[in-house]
């Protein structure tokens, strides 16, 4: 996991320090060799060797503060393969935005961070003045994995100590009950949708409902992973150079179901799903394997208004939040598992639904949504612009003089 920029765009009193940054990495074995030596031959990556923090292992990297200040920490996990939980000795962590979204400011001792999210808080130097451990270790993983900072007073004089404090590691109910506990704050300023008028998400009735499946089959002696029993290859011209151009024989639209199959068969396919601009849908991601997923939506936020353990059934819906859902970009399904998001198809275009790990996003764990509106208006698209690379079949086709 790693952390981002500090958050200078926010007007307050509170004083902004660089964010944790927390990703996994093997430092004796590069990408490439990952690549060829694991992914091409149909196999899953091997574990990592550990977590860094800003890019730095154990106690490498120092975060000063003053006592009595207030200091705002974005926290991302830009890891590849695990969700970590984050915690700092001694101190509580007030949450108050999510990808964008401000949020009710509850306090937390330690909080997950799955695959690609990020999350602000607040923490208060408020403790004995000395050095204290910021911890990130690993969450739902085979293997417990930890690494830590140091969050040093300006006027300490003592190290850290005491053992770093402990943090859940394999059970899920204490992390599902805490990503429920997450609610948008509907009066604090920030961009938003208007949460009393006709755009109200919960007030909405979804034109239809689309269910997504993950699953990890063997196609052609391989390891591959799937959406909907269809393992994603990319085609040779990118799929929007196609969609523009309109050159066959690309992609299909339809080439993936908006359901899981009944039965265990998987394929591969240039996957692509049709939808039209302006619906407003219901997805449901279904997860019946042993591991947490994570999921990215390219051009859109949504409303995660549910998530459970089990099978999802139209009965789920009774637990949805259709009040105060927080509005986000990336959201994760416990173990076998769903998690319930509404979203408007707003955006006109061609955009990919992914895993956020990184080895099952490579070996299939996608798909294209494309967002049709026969409009053709440069008020819901832009035209192609005159720079684009046009490569593939779409080389020498010529772009609009803008």
């Amino acid at each position: 996991m790693a952390a981002s920029e500090s958050g200078a765009a926010l007007r307050s009193q509170y004083l902004f320090q660089l964010p944790p940054e927390i990703s996994l990495y093997w430092p004796e074995t590069g990408i490439r060799e990952i690549t060829i030596r694991y992914l091409e031959s149909g196999h899953s990556l091997p574990f990592p060797d550990g977590l860094v923090i800003n890019g730095r292992g154990w106690n490498g990297y120092t975060f000063t503060v003053d006592p009595g200040r207030t200091y705002r920490f974005r926290v991302s996990n830009v890891g590849i393969s695990t969700s970590i939980n984050f915690r700092i000795q001694s101190h509580k962590l007030k949450l108050i935005e999510v990808e964008g979204s401000h949020t009710l400011q509850n306090t937390y001792h330690s909080f997950d961070i799955h695959l690609g999210q990020s999350y602000s808080f607040l923490v208060t130097a408020d403790q004995e003045p000395q050095d204290y451990y910021v911890v990130a270790s690993s969450r739902f993983a085979p293997r417990v994995l930890t690494t830590t900072a140091i969050l040093h007073y300006s006027n300490s004089r003592k190290g850290v100590s005491g053992p770093i404090p402990w943090a859940p590691t394999f059970q899920i109910a204490p992390s599902l009950m805490q990503a429920r506990s997450i609610r948008w704050n509907l009066t604090a300023s920030g961009p938003r949708p208007n949460p009393q008028g006709s755009y109200h998400y919960g007030m909405i009735t979804p034109s239809r409902t689309i269910m997504l499946a993950n699953s990890a089959p063997y196609i052609n002696g391989k390891q591959r992973y799937a959406v909907n029993g269809v393992s994603y290859v990319p085609p040779d011209t990118p799929l929007k150079l196609a969609d523009y151009f309109k050159i066959p024989g690309v992609f299909n639209l339809g080439s993936i179901p908006t359901r899981p199959p009944s039965g265990n068969n998987a394929y591969l396919q240039t996957s692509v799903m049709a939808a039209d601009f302006r619906e407003y849908v219901e997805i449901v991601f279904q997860n019946w394997e042993n591991t947490v997923q994570s999921w990215h939506i390219d051009g859109y936020s949504f409303f995660v208004v549910g998530m459970d353990g089990g099978q999802w059934t139209p009965d789920s819906r009774r637990s949805y939040n259709l009040i105060d859902a927080v509005s986000r970009c990336t959201t994760q399904v416990y173990p076998r598992s769903w998690t319930a998001i509404y979203m408007a198809l707003d955006n006109v275009g061609m955009w990919n639904i992914r895993s956020e790990n990184w080895a099952r996003q490579y070996l299939g764990q996608q798909f294209y949504l494309r967002v049709y509106s026969p409009a053709n208006s440069w008020r819901d698209e832009y035209p192609i612009p005159k720079h684009a690379l046009l490569c593939g079949r779409a080389r020498g086709r010529r772009t609009r003089p803008l």
